[in-house]
């Protein structure tokens, strides 16, 4: 700026004390080297978001390593309710904190995916985005064939989460409850199809109901049962599902993550 102004012949001055400042025949003072005063604020967003989550999963996905994506690209993958301005913000806190980089076709790439899932699960607010119903169902064939035609009944807003995902996508810990997310217009379907009943306690049945669809985001499907989270949102929820959560989404982490990753290119 200080050139621009230069070329034109005009006086300047900036916050931090250099200038140049001429009066014809009178006055002239110059003074230079004093560092820039202005700091641009760094990029921030709130990755606790349902809106901000579903950025995450696509990036996370191993289903997507390695993916060149652009702003556009990635608000169309994460609709609805993910403007481009929100894109735009997280893209750039992310680009901040070296989770994503540039790509050299243009546009950006999964740089770090073990540093921004580690943000991701802190910011992750499991309590607040999810209502749980405790249940009781009859062990036998009309559940597990219950748990089956939910696929075709809820169009696929039913998958197996946390702890009975995890045992299909990296069996560690075993424990009796069977968890699943369900979508909220699909309860009362859900239940009489497993036929289901209420209880306080003794529950055979976690069902989560989730604020935001975003968690049936690229499920993973496989034979005749009913699909499971992707790997990333399993792996979110086990660290917050209590128990032996934790141990459970490590040895998710260890067999199934890091793995896909590294398969797609991914420098661990």
């Amino acid at each position: 700026m200080a050139e621009l102004c230069e070329k034109h012949h005009w006086s300047w001055f900036d916050l931090a004390g250099n200038c140049r400042l001429i009066v014809p025949d009178g006055i002239f003072i110059e003074r230079r080297g004093n560092d820039s005063v202005h700091r641009r604020p760094k990029p921030s967003a709130n990755l606790g978001t349902g809106e901000s989550a579903r950025i995450l999963r696509a990036l996370l996905s191993p289903a997507n390593t390695g993916r060149r994506w652009t702003q556009r690209e990635m608000q169309h993958e994460c609709k609805p309710g993910v403007s481009i301005g929100l894109v735009n913000k997280v893209v750039l806190f992310l680009r901040e904190q070296a989770f994503v980089m540039d790509h050299e076709d243009g546009g950006f790439r999964l740089h770090d995916p073990l540093g921004l899932l580690a943000a991701w699960r802190v910011a992750y607010r499991f309590d607040r985005r999810l209502a749980a119903r405790l249940l009781y169902a009859q062990a036998g064939t009309a559940v597990a064939r219950g748990l089956v035609s939910l696929e075709s009944i809820t169009g696929g807003h039913a998958v197996y989460a946390a702890f009975s995902a995890a045992e299909f996508q990296a069996p560690h810990v075993r424990q009796p409850k069977t968890w699943l997310f369900v979508g909220a217009e699909w309860e009362d379907e859900f239940a009489a199809a497993v036929e289901a009943k209420p209880v306080d306690s003794g529950e055979n049945l976690v069902v989560l109901i989730p604020e935001d669809s975003g968690v049936f985001y690229l499920r993973e499907t496989a034979g005749n049962r009913l699909a499971c989270t992707n790997p990333v949102q399993t792996y979110v929820d086990l660290c917050h599902s209590g128990g032996r959560g934790d141990e459970a989404a490590e040895a998710l982490l260890e067999h199934h993550l890091k793995p896909a990753w590294r398969a797609r290119g991914i420098n661990l």
